[in-house]
């Protein structure tokens, strides 16, 4: 899997990571053997209802009103530091 996954470990390294593995392994064998007959798929664990609001037409903030707590502005626009070098 090790190298499946592009990784290299020392030997001592790669024997933890196989007895982690086979610890994940016997897991998932322990929850294969639980009989599941007729109890409904969930993705929670509790009922969860749609969460999202309403979609609401408001006004936006005023540019001046986004701007004002930021550490610099030039133009009308947040100004960032450069992380692309050219």
């Amino acid at each position: 899997m090790a190298a499946l996954a592009r990784l290299r470990f020392q030997d001592d390294e790669l024997e933890e990571m196989t007895t982690q593995l086979n610890g994940i392994l016997e897991s998932f064998d322990r929850l294969q053997a639980v009989d599941t007959t007729g109890i409904q798929p969930s993705t929670h664990a509790v009922d969860v209802s749609n969460a999202f609001r309403d979609d609401e037409v408001r006004t936006s903030l005023a540019p001046a009103a986004a701007l004002a707590n930021a550490p610099d502005a030039e133009e009308g626009c947040f100004k960032v530091p450069r992380i692309i070098e050219v």
